[in-house]
């Protein structure tokens, strides 16, 4: 008897380190570094939330995990969002951040996007709703509205940087974020203030920015350039960008813009309308937008690219002396066409 009662107190002792190894120890199912639940909307039930652990593989033993959570209450206290589960978890460590919502947030990064279905996308592939929810959103003239915004100013609220938010966050909140860092950005340094002082309203300044985002990388030379686009703008002259060209076409795969181009019917044609286009052709950085608000006082009016293919342009004040400019480039692009050409020719 006395053999019999040791012998079931060392059993209960082993399945009593089993099942703590097995709640303390590694529950994952997976070899990443980490994976995530995601628990969405209308779906926190234990069910749904069981269904996608197992599709995902997220944890070794899926019944026990489902047990534990039961037993903790996980079940009556879960809530929609996006839990990170590192490898080697335990069941203990995912059952708490479960019950207590210990949400992993969202950070959406925001660089130059073009169009509104860039930001959709964006916005999409980072939180909870789908493009199409989220693009409804943005064409919604209520929703621009309530933004203080329109279909063509809609971008301007965007100010390309790393957002922090949490993954069910809905669409209107997160533009009301958006819409609410744009005016904490615009309040320093400022901005307000130079953009009066340059006799434009913010969404102009933005617009101008964005024209400069799409012409040069060179941030040294984003002043000069800002400046030709404000003196043709103030000597009633048309803006002639070619980048506006790409966005009125929905094509920004074009290197050259030819005549044809220039005769799409659209607002955002600065070659056949005068003034700026309605709104921008992508989202600027601030650092684009402070070239702007400080640009030089220049009387420069034209710019062509530089023959050495540095990336950067030269700037001048009349159009002779830009047009010899231009001709000194084409001659170098031409005969770097024609170097290709024949070194493509020998490699055959």
């Amino acid at each position: 008897m006395k053999k019999i009662l040791i012998l079931l107190f060392i059993l209960f002792v082993l399945v009593a380190g089993v099942a703590a190894y097995m709640v303390m120890g590694s529950a994952t199912a997976f070899n990443e570094n980490k994976k995530y639940l995601l628990v969405y909307t209308g779906k926190s039930d234990e069910a749904s939330v069981m269904n996608y652990i197992k599709e995902h593989d997220l944890i070794k033993h899926p019944g026990l995990f489902e047990l534990l959570a039961g037993k903790t209450g996980v079940w009556k206290r879960l809530k929609p969002g996006r839990f990170e589960i590192k490898k080697g978890e335990s069941l203990l460590n995912i059952t708490r951040m479960l019950r207590n919502n210990r949400q992993t947030a969202v950070k959406l990064v925001i660089n130059k996007l073009r169009t509104k279905g860039d930001l959709a996308s964006t916005i999409a592939k980072n939180f909870e709703a789908d493009s199409s929810e989220v693009s409804e959103f943005i064409n919604n003239p209520d929703s621009a509205a309530k933004l203080e915004v329109n279909e063509n100013t809609f971008m301007t609220i965007v100010i390309p940087n790393t957002y922090t938010l949490y993954w069910n966050t809905s669409p209107s909140k997160i533009f009301r974020r958006l819409k609410s860092e744009s005016e904490s950005f615009w309040k320093k340094n400022n901005r307000l203030d130079k953009a009066e002082k340059l006799g434009f309203t913010p969404d102009q300044i933005y617009t101008i920015a964005s024209i400069v985002e799409e012409e040069t990388n060179q941030q040294d030379e984003k002043g000069n350039v800002a400046s030709v686009y404000i003196n043709r703008f103030r000597s009633g002259m048309p803006l002639g960008a070619d980048p506006t060209i790409k966005f009125a076409l929905n094509d920004f795969s074009l290197k050259r813009i030819y005549e044809k181009h220039l005769q799409v019917v659209s607002p955002y044609n600065t070659y056949r309308n005068r003034g700026l286009p309605p709104g921008p052709i992508c989202t600027p950085s601030s650092k684009t937008i402070d070239a702007v608000l400080n640009s030089p006082k220049t009387d420069y009016m034209f710019f062509v690219a530089k023959s050495d293919f540095s990336g950067h342009h030269t700037f001048s004040t009349n159009y002779a002396e830009h047009l010899q400019h231009a001709k000194e480039y084409q001659k170098a692009l031409d005969e770097l066409i024609l170097r290709k050409q024949n070194a493509a020719k020998s490699a055959m």
